[in-house]
């Protein structure tokens, strides 16, 4: 699970077991003075790709659902012509595979709270 806030990214690595995911790991860092001025679907996506790139040691080379309460994210291959940044964030994620699954954000509680502290 990823999310992005004005101020902060967050990220959380589960594990299903049976029906209940458990946490394995947690991770957060302040937004960058520059990054501040993202769009927010450019911070969510940032979220995404640094989250990835913190879990790669677990996370490449399986496949995984990353989740997220960015709805546009879901199309991320189709919208990265229009923005170069995205573009660039989408073709350095290649290597994994993944699906982007979209949730509500009152069931992204982990990675939402850690984004904002």
């Amino acid at each position: 699970m990823t999310d992005a806030s004005d101020t902060g990214l967050g990220a959380v690595l589960l594990q299903q077991q049976g029906d209940v995911k458990l946490p394995v790991a947690y991770a957060s860092r302040k937004l960058l003075p520059r990054e501040k001025n993202y769009s927010v679907i450019e911070k969510e996506c940032l979220g995404l790709v640094w989250g990835i790139r913190k879990f790669h040691i677990y996370l490449f080379g399986r496949e995984f659902t990353l989740q997220t309460d960015h709805q546009p994210l879901k199309y991320l291959n189709k919208a990265m012509v229009a923005n170069t940044r995205l573009m660039r964030w989408a073709l350095s994620l290649q290597p994994y595979r993944f699906r982007i699954e979209a949730i509500r954000g009152a069931e992204n509680v982990g990675a939402d709270f850690i984004s904002r502290v």
